[in-house]
């Protein structure tokens, strides 16, 4: 087990820096139609689409739009097609920076994402550039307060099923798994009676470059900027802000 907080980039999530309600219910129903194309229209059996539906609910998304958006994403009713993108790219001050995307018109987002890099000091890379830079992991969040075990338990039980680490803080223990094994992590804990806050596979840094100031300020810019536009879905970069 290691640390007592999650790895240090920052990932601002879908939604947290949404100041329009309707842009946060376009990347919550994006993310609901990937899922469903994906997994199936079947919250039961596609975890994925579950955990989306739930955060919809928890951002007062009706449950009509919710049922509309599986029905297009499994071809029960006509819409607009969606893909997933991941882009690279380098932001102000070397930090390396990777962008999930799910778009209707991939010419359209890059020509968007293009200018914002170029706009704030970076620079939209090709494919490959900085994905060496980050760890594609699960991870799997369990609300301490509500977990039915204690901790040795739980890293048994996690560890048994398949998982690299656990790190705690004071309000959750995160479980890390290889992306091959998220799945059946995933399904072990749930066996076994511990209820998931959250899970997801995402990017962790290898390494992170340590920023203050102005030259924080300008990392988060970019990504403030990036996260406004609809297409973006979750924006990863490798830096650390400095405590003072």
């Amino acid at each position: 087990m290691s640390g007592h907080s999650k790895w240090h980039n920052i990932q601002r999530r879908k939604g947290k820096q949404d100041a329009v309600r309707g842009q946060l219910f376009t990347k919550l129903s994006r993310d609901i139609y990937q899922a469903a194309k994906e997994g199936g229209g079947n919250p039961d059996t596609n975890f994925r689409l579950k955990i989306a539906v739930e955060h919809a609910k928890q951002s007062n998304l009706s449950q009509e739009s919710i049922t509309r958006t599986i029905a297009k994403a499994t071809g029960s009713l006509p819409g607009v097609r969606y893909e997933e993108i991941l882009y690279e790219g380098y932001g102000p001050h070397g930090v390396a920076m990777m962008l999930e995307i799910v778009t209707d018109n991939r010419n359209r987002t890059a020509a968007d994402v293009r200018h914002i890099f170029s706009k704030r000091g970076g620079n939209l890379g090709e494919s490959g550039c900085v994905a060496w830079m980050f760890n594609r992991v699960g991870s799997i969040t369990v609300d301490r307060e509500h977990c039915p075990v204690v901790l040795d338990d739980l890293m048994l039980i996690a560890l048994e099923a398949g998982a690299q680490d656990i790190r705690e803080n004071n309000e959750e223990y995160e479980v890390i798994t290889a992306p091959e094994s998220y799945v059946g992590v995933r399904n072990g804990l749930e066996s076994q009676g511990i209820s998931l806050v959250d899970a997801e596979l995402t990017y962790e840094p290898v390494n992170t470059v340590l920023l203050k100031d102005d030259d924080l300020e300008d990392v988060l810019n970019l990504v403030d900027a990036l996260e406004e536009l609809d297409d973006v879905q979750n924006v990863y970069a490798n830096f650390e802000a400095v405590e003072e």
